[in-house]
């Protein structure tokens, strides 16, 4: 399912971080440089290493558009590199002189964040590599930073453990104590959770630290609805300090690195382990997906950054048990439709799906026609099973919409809830016959059950009798 395919020996001291363009990979060390390598066989450009760093380059980060290479270092600089000539752009000094450890653009490339030891962040404009905004915590370093898919806000992360929450004008709009001893990296998958009313959106945010613990948080913001940050779980799997985190490009896989040396693969919706890599032998301090394709770099304290690929067909058979992919298939994205294209033994029809952009709403749509025509399977045996899989969800799909009331659905991944919760219903006796007044929401999941549902479950386990009291029910 994954197998090492190259291993890049050629700094001399402990690699800190790795980054990924469409093209490139960049790597930065404790030895001061940043090597730049084709994704095409892992060569060595002919202008790297990239010196200007008088001491260790913490932090490395490519523009959106691969163009611009941004590195962070000790020397209390951020330097911008152009990627096709190695030249230097800008050097930008932090105000404090602090040593600078995380450095992170904006999804749109007119922002850069760069973070520093003495607490500060400072916002810079990316055209005119100006200071923007300044701001700061109120104790620790910064040494994590990343920015929501959307660009209306970034998190950072200190060396006490806080989450700090920062709008693109650098007002804090939250901070939270998210690990003991120290967050050590945060990152953003790139796909929301759900999209909502009035234009909100939910993101998955991942978080290591000094504790040894990976954990999820949902973030959601709107200048309607403002902020909310909600811890949703904890990975396990590594016995030691976690030093970095990284989703991968469709937000399925989540990979984090530990000094326990070992590299651990998860499945973002099972949140089970699918591998467990321990080919470094010192600490593992960066990974990285690439943006495009089943690429992963883990960098370590062994002086090496290890290129892992994913094999398509088996990633997709591990993903393929049930519950897996979204409960409605008209959420699905192109990628869900890969997998479950692999799934029903139809791994050949990756690539026509991918080109032609075939999502959930798409795949439902699909008829005997758009296969020959539009998508020229020729295969009337292939066609005639594609048409088959694809009517078992439209029968899904009809089965769903009519069987399941919308407040048992949760609003956030649109799957069903079922966890138990314990509720508090107040029942009220008037002239004879049973008033139903209710003192607070059953809660189920993420969302306030409607009352009438409320009651159709209470008539239905006859867990309720007349009379002025108030009972708890256990609602499933």
């Amino acid at each position: 399912m994954v197998k090492l395919i190259h291993t890049l020996a050629d700094h001399s001291d402990d690699v800190n971080c790795c980054a990924f363009s469409f093209s490139l990979l960049a790597t930065c060390s404790l030895d001061k440089t940043i090597r730049l390598y084709s994704l095409s066989d892992f060569t060595e450009l002919p202008h790297s290493p990239l010196k200007f760093h008088t001491y260790a380059v913490h932090c490395c980060c490519f523009s959106p558009s691969g163009h611009i290479l941004a590195s962070c270092s000790t020397d209390g600089t951020t330097v911008l590199w152009n990627t096709e000539n190695g030249q230097t752009l800008a050097v930008m000094e932090q105000p404090s002189g602090s040593p600078v450890r995380v450095c992170q653009f904006s999804p749109d490339s007119t922002c850069l964040a760069s973070g520093a030891a003495d607490g500060t962040v400072v916002l810079w404009n990316a055209q005119s590599y100006k200071l923007y905004r300044c701001g700061s915590v109120k104790d620790g370093s910064l040494v994590a930073c990343a920015f929501s898919p959307n660009g209306s806000f970034f998190v950072t992360g200190s060396s006490c453990g806080d989450l700090t929450v920062w709008d693109d004008k650098m007002r804090c709009l939250h901070s939270e104590k998210a690990h003991d001893f120290g967050i050590t990296c945060c990152n953003f998958s790139s796909q929301p959770v759900s999209g909502g009313e009035q234009g909100l959106q939910f993101f998955r945010l991942a978080s290591c630290g000094q504790d040894c613990q990976v954990k999820i948080w949902v973030v959601s913001f709107t200048h309607i609805f403002g902020f909310e940050l909600k811890y949703k779980s904890m990975l396990s799997g590594h016995c030691a300090p976690v030093l970095a985190c990284a989703f991968s490009h469709d937000g399925q896989m989540l990979v984090s690195g530990s000094v326990d040396k070992s590299v651990i693969v998860y499945d973002t919706n099972t949140e089970n382990i699918l591998h467990t890599l321990t080919q470094h032998t010192r600490y593992v301090t960066a990974c990285a997906f690439a943006p495009h394709t089943l690429l992963l770099a883990t960098g370590s304290m062994d002086k090496t950054v290890n290129i892992w690929q994913f094999d398509l067909e088996t990633l997709c058979q591990a993903r393929s048990s049930e519950g897996h992919l979204k409960q409605f298939t008209e959420d699905w994205s192109e990628e869900d439709v890969s997998t479950w294209l692999c799934a029903q033994g139809l791994k050949d029809l990756v690539g026509i799906f991918k080109k032609n952009n075939i999502d959930g709403k798409e795949l439902l749509n699909l008829t005997k026609e758009s296969l020959a025509d539009d998508l020229k399977i020729e295969s009337l045996g292939l066609r005639s099973k594609v048409l088959r899989k694809i009517e078992e969800l439209r029968t899904r799909v009809k089965f769903l919409s009519s069987e399941i009331p919308d407040e048992f659905i949760c609003p956030i991944t649109r799957e069903l809830m079922k966890d138990p919760v314990i509720a508090s219903v107040t029942i009220v006796v008037f002239s004879g016959h049973p008033i139903y007044r209710k003192n607070k929401s059953i809660i189920c999941g993420a969302r306030p059950l409607g009352f009438k549902s409320q009651m159709a479950i209470l008539m239905k386990r006859k867990q309720w009798k007349i009379g002025s009291e108030q009972r708890n029910v256990r609602v499933p």
